[in-house]
């Protein structure tokens, strides 16, 4: 006795990818994250492949994993695909210190992020 599949969290035409747990603040990653919406993949991973930006490379790797949900899991078409959606959260903060004068600690918060980019084939089927 099979349990029935999980519905679907997103639209026949959308796949998506989470990355989570990237080492940067939100407010840092909503920048590059902002860098690519809207923009056909093709024309946002060549962004974000010269972007100088540290978190660049993250943020492109969890583009291709949507890029490659979106062709194998639902055979999506590749050439006519958009980034629909990319959208930042927080995730925990790791919470240091620093021994400072007179006694006193300086804090220093460590906080992670987590970013969902969401594909959305145009054209044919839109």
């Amino acid at each position: 006795m099979a349990n029935d599949k999980n519905p679907r969290r997103v639209a026949e035409n959308e796949a998506q990818a989470i990355a989570r747990m990237l080492r940067t603040s939100p407010q840092k990653l909503n920048l590059v994250a902002g860098l690519i919406r809207g923009k056909k993949v093709e024309k946002a991973l060549a962004d974000l492949t010269f972007s100088k930006r540290r978190i660049a490379g993250d943020v492109k790797k969890c583009l291709q994993s949507a890029i490659a949900n979106a062709e194998n899991n639902h055979g999506l078409d590749v050439d006519s695909l958009v980034v629909a959606d990319a959208y930042v959260g927080k995730n925990l903060v790791m919470k240091r210190g620093r021994p400072r004068a007179r006694g006193r600690f300086g804090k220093i918060m460590k906080p992670f992020s987590q970013l969902t980019i969401t594909v959305r084939q145009v054209g044919e089927s839109a």
